[in-house]
């Protein structure tokens, strides 16, 4: 086990946490992503009243069936070999989080990660425009994935960012990240994400620290 990796157990590892079988990940993606359906449907919706009372008792009765068993924490965090994380609850990148756009990254062995995506209405911060705090969210999960491909993985220290122009919602995002210098424990990244007509819309720099062992 390398040293980043067990670093970065050490942390994960601070409770015990239920591991899933992938037919259960499999069946907890898809309501994830049915979720995530209604929650757009319930910021868009123009349906009268007394239809929302009554969806609101189905989707209640549903709650209730759903926490009939219940765990105290989110399904444990994977870790690979290099240290890096696969949350699957993470409200980025998370596949079973209903809150996750989710936001699937590539990662390249040259400490760099990559993400196309497209952020909804739900998300929106001004008028047609993302939410800037969501635009930092999706950029400290890039920055961090960034690490963790350079194999100095490690937990975010600062996070610095530049809004250069608003990110519109609805539309494809590109976003890319890589590590710029390791000095010791420390590793340091930039990311920007850049709307379809190729400008950059935000730029993030971040410090990472590795836990000690």
């Amino acid at each position: 086990m390398s040293g980043a990796e067990a670093a970065m157990r050490r942390v994960f590892a601070t409770r015990e946490r239920h591991v899933l079988g992938e037919a259960q990940v499999t069946a907890l993606a898809e309501l994830a992503a049915r979720v995530r359906e209604l929650t757009d449907a319930v910021v868009h919706t123009d349906v009268d009243p007394a239809e929302v009372a009554a969806v609101s008792a189905e989707v209640a009765a549903l709650t209730e069936r759903l926490s009939a068993a219940r765990r105290t924490d989110p399904p444990v965090a994977r870790l690979g070999p290099d240290g890096s994380v696969r949350q699957l609850a993470s409200p980025v990148s998370g596949p079973l989080n209903p809150i996750a756009p989710p936001v699937e990254i590539e990662l390249g062995a040259d400490g760099s990660a990559r993400a196309s995506f497209v952020l909804g209405g739900v998300y929106e911060g001004p008028p047609s425009f993302v939410h800037g705090g969501m635009s930092a969210m999706v950029l400290d999960q890039l920055l961090g994935a960034a690490a963790a491909a350079n194999g100095t993985p490690g937990m975010t220290a600062t996070l610095d960012l530049r809004y250069r122009r608003p990110t519109p919602h609805g539309v494809p995002l590109t976003a890319a990240a890589k590590v710029t210098r390791v000095e010791g424990r420390k590793t340091f990244a930039e990311a920007a994400i850049t709307g379809p007509d190729g400008r950059t819309t935000v730029e993030a720099t971040a410090m990472f620290v590795m836990p000690l062992r």
